[in-house]
């Protein structure tokens, strides 16, 4: 579990083939300290599982699965990316509740600076469209963030300076891809409201077919 609150700007410094996956290594500066292989990191909103720590470099492995629906199988050596431990239990939620599941990929469709901050636009596909909703919150590669402005093909978000110098989000242009996690809590109201209005459908069904229709 992690909160969207980005520690450490890393760097993949190797990239390896593992079957249909690939193994990372990640220079996670003092992130690396203290970790031990087993333990999560959030790479680009993507909770991934250390292999090895050796010194500031965090070794890590992504199934193809995890490739093909993340930007992460488009990483090359020397490719910024976000990095965040795993919350402690005694620890304040700055951000949001993030799982490190992503949703889903995205492009960036513009971006306008401002005097103070800089609006990024996001494409809205069908998969997370019912998900996002205005002043709600997202994580955009793993940033937790709120939804500024929310169109029908798109949503928009605002990125104050220290996000944009901290984060990946300072670097992306349009087009580029970003990894989407929407807010957990309205995954389950989704859930919840499918299932019962599919459960009303079923029960209509069976009351027509007891009329003989």
């Amino acid at each position: 579990m992690f909160s969207g609150i980005i520690e450490y700007l890393g760097a993949v410094s190797a990239l390896g083939v593992i079957g249909g996956g690939k193994s990372l290594a990640i220079e996670a500066g003092p992130l690396a300290e203290g970790m031990r292989p087993g333990d999560s990191l959030s790479v680009n909103g993507v909770c991934l599982t250390a292999t090895a720590v050796e010194r500031r470099v965090v070794r890590l492995e992504a199934v193809s699965e995890t490739l093909e629906k993340t930007n992460l199988g488009a990483l090359k050596v020397g490719a910024r990316v976000n990095l965040e431990r795993p919350l402690s239990v005694d620890g304040r939620l700055h951000g949001h509740i993030v799982q490190g599941h992503v949703d889903a990929v995205t492009t960036v469709v513009s971006v306008c600076p401002l005097p103070e901050s800089v609006l990024m636009e996001f494409a809205l596909n069908e998969r997370i469209a019912p998900l996002i909703v205005g002043r709600g919150s997202v994580a955009v590669d793993g940033v937790s963030l709120t939804v500024a402005r929310l169109g029908g093909n798109s949503f928009t978000v605002s990125l104050v300076g220290f996000t944009l110098s901290h984060t990946t989000l300072g670097m992306r242009s349009i087009g580029e891809m970003v990894n989407v996690e929407t807010d957990i809590i309205g995954k389950y109201v989704v859930a919840s409201l499918e299932r019962t209005r599919k459960a009303g459908a079923m029960l209509t069904e069976d009351k027509l077919r007891g009329w003989g229709y």
